[in-house]
């Protein structure tokens, strides 16, 4: 099992790694087109179907598992799957000719931390 990486590190893990909570004081003009970044990965339905099919999932999920599941063509569940790639959500594993997703765990909790107010709670 390899895993592999689409996209450099600065495109793959910026808008998860450096995003500040938006109940910030001064959020600067960078730090908000991160978080618009990271928000347009999931201002997609079908994408937030993917986030919730790897959500209840054990397993990495086979990119032709989507298929049938979002009832979309292939070419499209990829470029969805690439859009959440990108933004640092998911992690990839290719397996001989198959491509498995799962969430990256680590960048949800520090999604989560986005919407953290000043006393600390969401």
């Amino acid at each position: 099992m390899t895993r592999t990486l689409i996209g450099t590190i600065e495109e793959r893990l910026l808008p998860v790694e450096c995003c500040v909570p938006v109940a910030s004081v001064g959020v600067t003009d960078d730090q908000a087109a991160t978080l618009a970044t990271l928000f347009k990965a999931l201002s997609d339905p079908n994408r937030v179907r993917i986030v919730n099919l790897l959500a209840t999932s054990d397993e990495p999920v086979c990119v032709c598992d989507f298929v049938p599941s979002l009832g979309l063509a292939q070419g499209t569940v990829s470029f969805h799957l690439k859009k959440l790639l990108a933004a640092g959500l998911l992690e990839r594993e290719q397996r001989g000719t198959w491509a498995y997703y799962s969430l990256n765990r680590e960048a949800l909790g520090r999604l989560a931390g986005v919407f953290q107010t000043e006393g600390g709670s969401p």
